[in-house]
């Protein structure tokens, strides 16, 4: 009975091994792509942070640049579009890791006011 019981565990613990095995080898494979969207979504943070510092009333329209951030080079995209109330403008920020904006890969929204008018 000693034998079989020991079989019986050491089945248990390869499945469980396999299992783990297979776990983190899934987790270690989607490594790069979490990094790309973190510092993808830094920079866009980053930008977002200089529209709503900016005291200037941003105008409408797209604006692009580069910035470099753990030594990469991404790409952002500013859009401002006009909304139906004069004192707010929705600001659009995309940021991609390629200058022809193929794939975006972060991108965020917000409102500014104006409260000079």
């Amino acid at each position: 009975m000693t034998l079989l019981e020991v079989i019986v565990a050491l089945a248990i613990f390869s499945i469980a091994a396999i299992s783990i095995t297979k776990s983190l080898s899934e987790l270690i494979s989607n490594m790069p792509i979490l990094e790309e969207k973190t510092m993808a979504q830094w920079v866009v943070d980053n930008q977002m942070v200089d529209v709503k510092l900016n005291p200037v009333f941003p105008d409408v329209g797209r604006t692009e640049g580069q910035t470099t951030l753990a030594g990469r080079d991404w790409y952002w995209r500013q859009q401002v579009v006009k909304t139906d109330d004069d004192k707010f403008r929705l600001v659009r920020v995309s940021v991609s890791d390629d200058d022809t904006f193929k794939r975006t890969i972060a991108e965020v929204s917000t409102y500014v006011f104006n409260d000079s008018k």
